[in-house]
């Protein structure tokens, strides 16, 4: 339609919007944003003496690094025991034995304690490997309720069969470590054993706690 068409002026007259012009809305300029502020994550750890410059990155660092090495020394074990035809903690457990049984044999308590496995653990792994016919068990003299633990000829045997390759491994692993330092990180990691198990525990109550509330939060069920 021209302008002063009747008929656009009733169309404009019945909808003044069609009188007005659209512009477009000028956007901002890339160079006038003002940069985003980089992102600072919270402190992992309150602890100030684990602390550099008020940051804990130093601290995540060692932290990947206990993870990595402790994740490499877990393969370690289990390839020895698959070179004897067992399992990490069945060579754990073997190894273990071969180290404390003395002229007696060891108690499973004494043993958990050494390697670092719970008892129950060590419990089963002892039963198999009594099965293999590597270990033999004997009620103990001192006290009857408990038993004690011995390698037999053929545990004697495997552990000695195994002893190159985990040597030849070790002095690789080792390399560079001095007895000082074996005594700080014995230290450490002492303290973290011990940590640990507080710490286990409060995860424990953070899980039970975060169940608790999933469940009350659900809706009810509907009643017929």
């Amino acid at each position: 339609m021209n302008a002063g068409d009747p008929e656009q002026d009733i169309a404009t007259i019945m909808d003044p919007r069609m009188s007005k012009t659209k512009t477009a809305t000028p956007k901002a300029s890339s160079r006038n944003r003002k940069p985003a502020k980089a992102f600072v994550p919270p402190l992992t750890v309150s602890h100030k003496e684990l602390l550099t410059a008020g940051t804990d990155d130093r601290f995540r660092e060692v932290i990947y690094v206990f993870v990595e090495v402790l994740g490499r020394l877990a393969t370690c074990r289990e390839a020895f025991g698959r070179s004897i035809g067992l399992t990490g903690s069945q060579f754990a457990v073997l190894v273990g034995v071969a180290y404390r049984q003395g002229e007696d044999g060891v108690t499973i308590k004494h043993l958990s304690q050494y390697i670092h496995l719970a008892p129950t653990h060590v419990t089963t792994e002892v039963s198999r490997l009594i099965k293999l016919g590597l270990l033999d068990k004997r009620a103990a003299m001192d006290d009857r309720r408990s038993v004690r633990v011995k390698l037999t000829a053929a545990g004697e045997d495997t552990v000695v069969s195994v002893n190159r390759f985990v040597k030849r491994v070790n002095d690789i692993l080792f390399s560079g470590v001095t007895a000082t330092d074996l005594a700080n990180a014995e230290e450490i990691f002492t303290k973290l054993s011990q940590n640990s198990e507080f710490a286990i525990a409060e995860l424990k109550v953070a899980e039970r706690s975060s169940y608790k509330t999933h469940i009350n939060s659900k809706p009810a069920p509907l009643r017929g």
